[in-house]
């Protein structure tokens, strides 16, 4: 039952967020045209729920020359790809903004398990041992205000898995002012490294942002 009141919230909270927000929308795309050559969105094939693929969208942040579908810590030098202006986005989470369209189209929910890359295999095994596959990819979760890029994929699926344990109002709640409180702070942000978190080692099976 939840579930079908949350993706009446997700429409309505998305909507809105693409009307209010649009003049942001203008602001970001000629910034980021005027900053480097390239297209404004990013496309990036991601495992949506029932690990079906859909095409995360973002704010290029990003030279056109970068490796895709390599997660930013497997990247030889990764500050070397990234723009002057995605520096700024992704320190201010700017750059998912147009994932609110992919909630509006019913791909990823506001609140959920971040979206794995289609290659990002032990993630994918991993969440799949606590059900967290199966439900909507979020925009942001509970791994998310609970470290972020700092976490190895073990730890991230385990929150996962407790998000899908305690799915409902409370839990969604609490990820978005949580979510709130991160942004502002720039917390788990970790541009070339993964699984820093507590003393743990960089592991290059974790996942970028």
């Amino acid at each position: 039952m939840y579930m079908k009141i949350k993706r009446i919230i997700d429409i309505i909270l998305s909507l809105i967020g693409l009307l209010v927000l649009s003049p942001v929308f203008f602001i970001l795309i000629i910034a980021i045209k005027l900053d480097s050559k390239g297209p404004v969105l990013f496309k990036q094939k991601r495992i949506g729920v029932n690990k079906l693929h859909f095409n995360i969208l973002k704010f290029r942040t990003m030279r056109i020359d970068t490796p895709r579908d390599t997660p930013t810590h497997l990247l030889d030098n990764p500050e070397q790809y990234i723009t002057n202006m995605g520096k700024f986005l992704r320190k201010t989470s700017l750059d998912e903004l147009p994932q609110i369209w992919n909630i509006f189209v019913g791909e990823m929910s506001i609140i959920g398990p971040r979206p794995a890359l289609w290659n990002q295999y032990n993630l994918i095994t991993e969440r799949d041992k606590y059900g967290a596959n199966d439900v909507p990819p979020g925009l942001t979760g509970w791994a998310q205000i609970n470290g972020r890029d700092e976490l190895p994929i073990e730890v991230k699926a385990k929150l996962d898995g407790e998000y899908v344990d305690k799915l409902g109002i409370r839990m969604d709640i609490k990820c978005f002012f949580g979510t709130i409180i991160s942004v502002v702070k720039s917390e788990g942000i970790v541009e070339g490294g993964t699984g820093l978190k507590k003393g743990v080692t960089s592991s290059k099976e974790s996942i970028s942002k």
